[in-house]
């Protein structure tokens, strides 16, 4: 039981890690990155994991905006003008997330991730 733990611990933290830096790279961390590895890697549901990578992503924003502002690169005004009405967005996937079942909320997002890449290969 306790090399189990130990396993998981480890995957979690690489998961981290992994997020961590793609998040600094590219902007990306939370649905990206951190929900289909938690997904894949620790056997996590689709609504837990997309709730723990939020939890996890909140963390991770305050300390990647901490940085930035040392560089002076945070545009304050902006940043509340996409951030304000994002917690209204995501209050109300909150709510969207449990009337969804979880194959369906894994197949939309597999479709999301699709689309993105085609967009970003072809554009």
């Amino acid at each position: 039981m306790r090399g189990v733990l130990s396993s998981r611990l480890a995957r979690l933290v690489a998961i981290g890690l992994v997020a961590g830096l793609m998040s600094s790279l590219f902007g990306v961390g939370g649905g990206i990155v951190i929900v289909p590895l938690l997904i894949l890697l620790c056997a996590f549901g689709t609504r837990e994991a997309t709730a723990t990578s939020l939890g996890a992503v909140a963390i991770t924003a305050l300390a990647g905006v901490a940085l930035y502002a040392l560089h002076g690169d945070v545009r304050v005004g902006y940043a509340a003008l996409v951030g304000l009405p994002a917690v209204a967005g995501s209050i109300a996937g909150a709510a969207l997330q449990q009337r969804v079942s979880g194959p369906a909320l894994t197949l939309g997002f597999a479709a999301l991730l699709a689309g993105v890449a085609i967009w970003l290969l072809v554009g």
